[in-house]
Protein backbone atom coordinates (compact mmCIF):
# COMPACT_ATOMS: atom_id res chain seq x y z
CA UNK A 1 0.00 0.00 0.00
CA UNK A 2 1.42 3.52 -0.85
CA UNK A 3 1.54 5.73 1.78
CA UNK A 4 1.38 9.86 1.89
CA UNK A 5 2.41 11.65 4.18
CA UNK A 6 0.42 15.32 5.10
CA UNK A 7 1.99 18.31 6.62
CA UNK A 8 0.21 21.37 7.66
CA UNK A 9 1.77 24.58 8.77
CA UNK A 10 -0.93 26.69 9.80
CA UNK A 11 -2.33 27.75 13.30
CA UNK A 12 -6.26 26.67 12.88
CA UNK A 13 -6.89 23.61 11.33
CA UNK A 14 -10.24 25.15 10.67
CA UNK A 15 -8.51 27.51 8.06
CA UNK A 16 -9.05 26.84 4.34
CA UNK A 17 -5.04 25.54 4.43
CA UNK A 18 -6.52 23.17 7.23
CA UNK A 19 -9.50 22.01 5.12
CA UNK A 20 -7.44 21.76 1.73
CA UNK A 21 -4.94 19.28 4.14
CA UNK A 22 -8.07 17.39 5.21
CA UNK A 23 -9.08 16.89 1.40
CA UNK A 24 -5.63 15.77 1.01
CA UNK A 25 -6.70 13.11 3.57
CA UNK A 26 -9.44 11.95 2.17
CA UNK A 27 -8.63 11.62 -1.39
CA UNK A 28 -5.39 9.63 -0.55
CA UNK A 29 -7.30 7.05 1.12
CA UNK A 30 -9.78 6.99 -1.70
CA UNK A 31 -6.72 6.34 -3.67
CA UNK A 32 -5.77 3.35 -1.35
CA UNK A 33 -3.33 5.16 0.14
CA UNK A 34 -1.87 4.71 3.89
CA UNK A 35 -1.96 8.60 5.48
CA UNK A 36 -0.09 9.98 8.12
CA UNK A 37 -0.40 13.59 9.73
CA UNK A 38 1.53 15.97 11.06
CA UNK A 39 -0.19 18.95 12.12
CA UNK A 40 2.84 20.79 13.15
CA UNK A 41 0.78 23.66 15.15
CA UNK A 42 -1.29 20.98 16.93
CA UNK A 43 1.49 18.54 17.80
CA UNK A 44 3.32 21.80 19.62
CA UNK A 45 6.64 21.10 17.19
CA UNK A 46 9.27 22.98 18.43
CA UNK A 47 11.00 24.50 15.24
CA UNK A 48 14.48 26.21 17.17
CA UNK A 49 17.20 24.21 17.22
CA UNK A 50 19.18 24.11 20.08
CA UNK A 51 21.43 22.32 22.50
CA UNK A 52 18.50 21.84 24.66
CA UNK A 53 17.56 18.66 22.43
CA UNK A 54 20.62 17.06 22.83
CA UNK A 55 21.76 15.63 26.20
CA UNK A 56 25.39 15.09 24.61
CA UNK A 57 25.97 18.78 24.32
CA UNK A 58 28.96 19.84 26.09
CA UNK A 59 27.27 23.16 27.49
CA UNK A 60 30.93 24.92 27.87
CA UNK A 61 31.66 24.69 23.80
CA UNK A 62 29.32 26.35 21.35
CA UNK A 63 26.36 24.55 19.76
CA UNK A 64 27.51 23.33 16.23
CA UNK A 65 23.62 22.30 14.49
CA UNK A 66 24.73 19.95 12.06
CA UNK A 67 27.60 18.39 14.22
CA UNK A 68 25.20 17.89 17.08
CA UNK A 69 22.59 16.09 14.61
CA UNK A 70 25.32 13.91 13.30
CA UNK A 71 26.55 12.56 17.08
CA UNK A 72 23.50 11.89 17.78
CA UNK A 73 22.00 9.84 14.88
CA UNK A 74 25.30 7.80 14.99
CA UNK A 75 24.53 7.08 18.54
CA UNK A 76 20.37 6.62 17.84
CA UNK A 77 19.74 9.08 20.23
CA UNK A 78 18.15 11.81 17.84
CA UNK A 79 15.28 14.09 19.95
CA UNK A 80 12.08 11.93 20.05
CA UNK A 81 10.45 14.72 18.00
CA UNK A 82 12.87 14.69 15.37
CA UNK A 83 12.69 10.91 15.13
CA UNK A 84 8.73 10.69 14.96
CA UNK A 85 9.10 12.92 12.41
CA UNK A 86 12.02 11.27 10.21
CA UNK A 87 9.61 7.45 10.59
CA UNK A 88 6.98 9.32 8.94
CA UNK A 89 9.15 10.86 6.13
CA UNK A 90 10.98 7.45 5.54
CA UNK A 91 7.65 5.86 5.03
CA UNK A 92 6.20 7.86 3.06
CA UNK A 93 6.22 7.66 -0.62
CA UNK A 94 4.43 10.88 -1.01
CA UNK A 95 5.05 14.19 0.84
CA UNK A 96 2.47 16.85 0.43
CA UNK A 97 2.90 20.29 2.19
CA UNK A 98 0.04 22.76 3.12
CA UNK A 99 0.99 26.36 4.08
CA UNK A 100 0.12 29.68 3.44
CA UNK A 101 3.06 32.23 2.58
CA UNK A 102 3.69 35.23 5.13
CA UNK A 103 6.30 37.50 4.67
CA UNK A 104 7.39 36.15 0.97
CA UNK A 105 8.26 32.63 2.63
CA UNK A 106 6.71 29.67 3.73
CA UNK A 107 5.72 30.12 8.19
CA UNK A 108 8.09 29.98 10.39
CA UNK A 109 7.08 26.40 12.38
CA UNK A 110 7.79 24.33 8.42
CA UNK A 111 11.46 26.31 8.16
CA UNK A 112 12.08 25.00 11.65
CA UNK A 113 10.47 21.60 10.40
CA UNK A 114 12.96 21.36 8.28
CA UNK A 115 16.05 22.61 10.12
CA UNK A 116 15.61 20.06 13.02
CA UNK A 117 14.00 16.84 10.92
CA UNK A 118 16.19 16.69 8.09
CA UNK A 119 19.30 15.75 10.41
CA UNK A 120 22.90 15.57 9.01
CA UNK A 121 23.98 11.85 9.47
CA UNK A 122 20.52 10.68 9.33
CA UNK A 123 18.43 11.84 5.96
CA UNK A 124 21.46 13.30 4.40
CA UNK A 125 25.28 13.04 4.46
CA UNK A 126 27.99 14.48 2.44
CA UNK A 127 28.00 11.83 -0.64
CA UNK A 128 23.75 11.51 -0.01
CA UNK A 129 22.88 14.72 -1.61
CA UNK A 130 21.10 15.60 -4.64
CA UNK A 131 21.06 12.85 -7.42
CA UNK A 132 22.52 10.17 -4.36
CA UNK A 133 19.95 11.52 -2.26
CA UNK A 134 18.31 9.03 0.40
CA UNK A 135 14.85 9.98 -0.52
CA UNK A 136 15.35 9.14 -4.70
CA UNK A 137 12.11 8.31 -6.36
CA UNK A 138 9.99 9.77 -3.71
CA UNK A 139 7.70 13.23 -4.41
CA UNK A 140 6.81 16.00 -2.34
CA UNK A 141 3.77 18.67 -3.22
CA UNK A 142 3.27 22.32 -1.78
CA UNK A 143 -0.26 23.09 -1.85
CA UNK A 144 -0.06 26.77 -1.11
CA UNK A 145 -2.03 29.82 -0.47
CA UNK A 146 -1.02 33.53 -0.66
CA UNK A 147 -2.83 36.64 0.21
CA UNK A 148 -1.85 38.10 -3.00
CA UNK A 149 -3.16 38.11 -6.18
CA UNK A 150 -1.75 35.89 -9.02
CA UNK A 151 -1.35 39.25 -10.91
CA UNK A 152 1.00 40.33 -7.87
CA UNK A 153 3.10 37.06 -7.41
CA UNK A 154 3.32 37.20 -11.30
CA UNK A 155 7.32 37.29 -12.52
CA UNK A 156 6.86 40.75 -12.48
CA UNK A 157 4.37 41.36 -10.05
CA UNK A 158 5.22 43.36 -7.13
CA UNK A 159 4.82 41.00 -3.90
CA UNK A 160 7.39 38.84 -5.93
CA UNK A 161 7.58 35.49 -7.88
CA UNK A 162 6.03 33.01 -5.99
CA UNK A 163 7.97 30.40 -7.57
CA UNK A 164 11.25 31.66 -6.41
CA UNK A 165 9.72 32.14 -3.21
CA UNK A 166 8.88 28.54 -3.12
CA UNK A 167 12.18 27.50 -4.89
CA UNK A 168 14.25 27.49 -1.28
CA UNK A 169 12.21 24.76 0.26
CA UNK A 170 11.48 22.85 -2.80
CA UNK A 171 15.59 22.72 -3.41
CA UNK A 172 15.93 21.60 0.07
CA UNK A 173 14.14 18.64 -0.73
CA UNK A 174 15.90 18.54 -3.96
CA UNK A 175 18.97 18.28 -2.20
CA UNK A 176 17.84 15.23 0.37
CA UNK A 177 17.09 13.61 -3.50
CA UNK A 178 13.19 14.06 -3.49
CA UNK A 179 11.01 14.93 -6.86
CA UNK A 180 9.09 18.40 -6.26
CA UNK A 181 5.65 18.44 -8.50
CA UNK A 182 4.70 21.78 -9.56
CA UNK A 183 3.28 23.62 -6.67
CA UNK A 184 -0.59 23.92 -6.71
CA UNK A 185 -1.23 27.48 -5.59
CA UNK A 186 -4.62 29.38 -4.55
CA UNK A 187 -4.23 32.86 -4.59
CA UNK A 188 -6.43 35.82 -3.09
CA UNK A 189 -6.55 34.00 0.40
CA UNK A 190 -7.40 36.57 3.35
CA UNK A 191 -10.25 37.45 5.65
CA UNK A 192 -10.79 40.97 4.04
CA UNK A 193 -12.33 40.13 1.20
CA UNK A 194 -16.44 41.58 1.44
CA UNK A 195 -19.68 41.32 -0.41
CA UNK A 196 -18.68 40.04 -4.25
CA UNK A 197 -15.53 39.33 -3.74
CA UNK A 198 -15.74 37.04 -0.92
CA UNK A 199 -18.65 35.40 -2.62
CA UNK A 200 -16.23 34.65 -5.54
CA UNK A 201 -13.22 33.53 -3.30
CA UNK A 202 -16.03 31.16 -1.67
CA UNK A 203 -16.34 29.88 -5.11
CA UNK A 204 -13.03 29.57 -6.53
CA UNK A 205 -12.04 27.94 -2.68
CA UNK A 206 -15.12 25.28 -3.37
CA UNK A 207 -13.45 24.69 -6.95
CA UNK A 208 -10.34 23.64 -5.45
CA UNK A 209 -11.58 21.76 -2.58
CA UNK A 210 -14.08 19.82 -5.27
CA UNK A 211 -11.11 19.04 -7.83
CA UNK A 212 -8.69 18.19 -5.48
CA UNK A 213 -9.66 14.21 -5.53
CA UNK A 214 -8.93 14.62 -9.00
CA UNK A 215 -5.59 16.12 -8.96
CA UNK A 216 -4.51 13.73 -6.31
CA UNK A 217 -5.63 10.87 -8.14
CA UNK A 218 -3.29 12.27 -11.28
CA UNK A 219 -0.75 12.21 -8.32
CA UNK A 220 1.90 10.49 -10.84
CA UNK A 221 0.92 12.35 -13.89
CA UNK A 222 1.55 16.11 -12.96
CA UNK A 223 4.32 17.89 -13.90
CA UNK A 224 7.51 17.86 -11.72
CA UNK A 225 9.82 21.18 -11.17
CA UNK A 226 13.15 21.24 -12.94
CA UNK A 227 16.33 20.74 -11.33
CA UNK A 228 20.57 20.60 -12.92
CA UNK A 229 22.18 17.17 -12.29
CA UNK A 230 24.76 16.48 -10.30
CA UNK A 231 26.40 16.22 -13.69
CA UNK A 232 25.64 19.34 -14.88
CA UNK A 233 28.42 21.37 -12.13
CA UNK A 234 32.05 21.57 -12.76
CA UNK A 235 34.09 20.42 -10.34
CA UNK A 236 34.21 23.52 -8.49
CA UNK A 237 30.22 23.23 -8.48
CA UNK A 238 30.36 25.71 -11.03
CA UNK A 239 26.89 25.65 -13.75
CA UNK A 240 28.69 24.04 -16.85
CA UNK A 241 28.62 26.78 -19.61
CA UNK A 242 26.40 24.31 -21.53
CA UNK A 243 23.87 23.64 -19.16
CA UNK A 244 20.48 24.57 -19.42
CA UNK A 245 19.32 27.47 -16.41
CA UNK A 246 16.10 26.27 -14.58
CA UNK A 247 16.16 29.16 -12.20
CA UNK A 248 17.28 32.91 -11.71
CA UNK A 249 19.02 30.89 -8.15
CA UNK A 250 21.28 28.90 -10.51
CA UNK A 251 22.35 30.50 -13.57
CA UNK A 252 24.48 31.57 -16.20
CA UNK A 253 26.35 35.22 -15.93
CA UNK A 254 24.08 37.90 -17.18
Amino acid sequence: MPTTLVILAHPDPRSFNGTWAEATRAASEAAGHEVLWSDLVSMGFDPVERAAHYAATDPAASFDPLKAQEAAAASGSLPPDVTCEIDKLRRADRVIFHFPIWWFAPPAILKGWLDRVLAHGETHAVGQRFDKGQFRGRKALFCVTTGSSADESAHNGKEGDIRMLLWPMAYTLRYLGFSVVEPKIVHGVHGYHRDARKTALDARLRETLDSHEALIAAFDTLPLMQFNADTEFDADGRLKSGAPSHSRFIRHDP
